[in-house]
């Protein structure tokens, strides 16, 4: 008879020649696979629409499964290898008024591999140098006086989930020996949160009861498609996690103490589904949250909703960007605004289309935008101005990543490519081929990066993961590359070209046979460049150094940890696959990924 499906993860161990990974550093082996329950779909649940002609029967929202890791001791695993450059002195080519970074081991305080942008914000804020990047709304003193001083006791939620009677929430689930689980646990050990469809986990990855979540939550008639942990406030005691729903409901939930608060109540602000949230790098309390209108919204967890006017709509005469939607980059609410006694501290609109995802940059200045419209754009979010755009070779970019060095960007979309884009040089550097469908995660590997070479991942809905490794200095380049360079710099002829006075506004053609849009700027801007597709003839191609089938389902996220890489699928699967322990010839791999000798 089969477990009962709403209530019952299973773990298995599973064995053969599928549950390896040959690269060349060694073999990765498979350790253990939770298939987490699915929940069925509530009788009041709301189905979302589609677009697909195809499909018959109605299908609710879901995002697959998404994990937030997270180690509860401040001093985790995880080293900080890279720090903030300010020594001018160099021979690297930057935009104007962009930081370079370099990387490093540091004996400081480690965290999780996926803390990065908040650990720098974090040493950046306390370094005391001019150069330090400032907090988000750092001048607004108007956002100062409605946060109030600082509480000396760290905040929690009010509402006790467990107990709740709202109809947003099905039924919360703790585990029996909750408290005795806590206090036995392993103060390294690594804690998971999980979605799948109306559900969400709470998981520690470190016991041998890792199949027996420590609370799970079945809400009613919202799918949680995005969740976030806040690595600043994290510690054994407590943890902040947002939730952004299919409803447009946000919940900002403390496992520890089982409470909660309701953001956005009822669509309150935004009406729309939450496609991707995240905490502020440096902030206790704000978050930012991208809606499927194509509106990023940065909130704050212990402020009330209300309604908002726009304060002005202050778009940029010079760094305009029209699509077939005219719709155009705006700052419908700005940080620096003097009303922030309620949410929204900010609101931008970004694009007529659904924001798939975005991710901020290791130095806490720039955030990485993709969407369904096929365009990656670059934002210094601490000015509310648009950087660069950036469109995709064909189709929507679904994913995005930063290196752990801040100086390249991945995307990876419905081209079945995973790009690769320079910040500094603000070109595409290569496209990487070997997905044969959508590419649905990125991922660097910090673990086997260094100031030359960087190994990341991706996964798809071809149920691949891929893995590949990159140098600058190792990219082959086409020969239409070289003849254009022996005439100058691609990039130097880009800026050139754009920066020629001609008028107001010059008209770029978009070099892509299925659209007919149009992109608009200043040509004379030393701030914002629109980039249009590098032919392929142009643009060095990189193949992956191992590519496998490793599940029956589309996978749709991928993280890297100190001794293991961890993936998950549409249907549930997460696994977990060990590092080899040494490399190839026998020598140990050190913790920045070069072999020691």
């Amino acid at each position: 008879m089969p477990l009962p499906v709403e209530t019952t993860n299973v773990l298995r161990h599973p064995e053969g020649p599928d549950t390896t990974l040959q690269v060349g550093e060694g073999t990765y082996t498979l350790r253990d696979e939770i298939h987490l329950a699915t929940p069925p779909p509530h009788p009041a649940e709301v189905t979302a629409p589609t677009s697909n002609p195809l499909v018959t029967i109605p299908i609710a929202p879901t995002a697959g499964v998404k994990l937030s890791l997270v180690t509860p001791n401040p001093h985790g695993a995880a080293p900080q290898l890279y720090h903030l450059n300010n020594n001018n002195n160099n021979n690297n080519t930057t935009a104007p008024g962009r930081k370079t970074y370099s990387i490093r081991e540091s004996d400081q305080e480690g965290r999780a591999s996926t803390d990065f942008g908040s650990d720098v914000a974090g040493r950046l804020s306390t370094e005391g140098s001019s150069n330090s990047t400032p907090a988000f709304g750092e001048g607004n003193v108007a956002l100062l006086a409605a946060n109030g001083k600082e509480a000396v006791k760290r905040r929690k939620p009010k509402n006790n989930i467990v107990k709740s009677n709202s109809s947003f929430v099905s039924r919360v689930i703790p585990h029996e020996a909750l408290t005795k689980r806590l206090n036995e646990r392993n103060s390294s050990g690594l804690y998971a949160f999980a979605n799948i469809n109306r559900a969400f986990e709470w998981l520690d990855l470190s016991s041998d009861l890792k199949a027996e979540p420590l609370a799970k939550i079945l809400f009613t008639k919202a799918h949680m498609l995005c969740h976030d942990v806040n690595t600043r406030t994290r510690d054994s005691a407590h943890i902040d996690v947002v939730l952004g729903s299919s409803a447009g409901d946000i919940l900002w939930y403390e496992p520890m103490s089982q409470k909660y608060a309701r953001i956005n109540k009822n669509g309150a602000i935004n009406n729309c589904a939450v496609s991707h949230i995240k905490w502020i790098p440096s902030s206790e309390s704000l978050f930012l949250a991208s809606h499927m209108d194509g509106t990023l919204v940065v909130y704050d967890k212990e402020k009330d909703d209300a309604p908002f006017f726009a304060d002005e709509v202050m778009q940029e005469e010079n760094n305009v960007f029209i699509d077939e939607d005219n719709t155009v980059l705006n700052v419908i609410k700005s940080v620096n605004s003097k009303n922030q006694k309620t949410n929204p501290v900010a609101c931008w609109s970004v694009s007529g289309h659904r924001i798939n995802q975005f991710e901020f940059s290791p130095d806490c200045r720039h955030l990485a935008v993709v969407s369904e419209d096929g365009c990656l754009r670059v934002i210094d979010y601490l000015k509310e101005k648009l950087i660069d755009i950036y469109p995709s070779y064909y189709g929507g970019f679904i994913c995005v990543c930063w290196s752990p060095d801040g100086k390249y960007i991945l995307t990876g979309g419905q081209d079945d490519l995973v790009s690769i884009w320079s910040l500094n040089e603000r070109q595409i550097v290569a496209r990487c081929q070997g997905h044969h469908s959508w590419v649905t995660a990125v991922a660097f590997d910090p673990w086997r990066c260094d100031e030359k070479n960087y190994r990341f991942g991706s996964v798809g809905d071809d149920c691949k993961l891929l893995l590949w490794d990159f140098s600058v200095g190792m990219l082959h380049r086409p020969k239409a590359t070289q003849i254009a360079r022996q005439r100058g710099s691609i990039s130097a002829q880009s800026i050139s070209l754009q920066r020629q006075r001609t008028g107001s506004v010059v008209t770029l053609p978009r070099l892509r046979s299925d659209s007919n849009r149009l992109f608009y700027g200043d040509p004379a801007s030393d701030e914002v460049l629109y980039h249009p597709v590098e032919p392929r003839a142009r643009t060095a191609q990189l193949p992956p150094v191992m590519s496998k089938t490793i599940d029956d389902h589309p996978l749709c996220w991928l993280g890297f940890e100190k001794d293991c890489i961890i993936t998950s699928c549409q249907e549930g699967h997460i696994r977990t696959w060990d590092r080899p322990r040494e490399g190839v010839n026998g020598s140990q791999i050190t913790l920045s990924g070069i072999k020691a000798s």
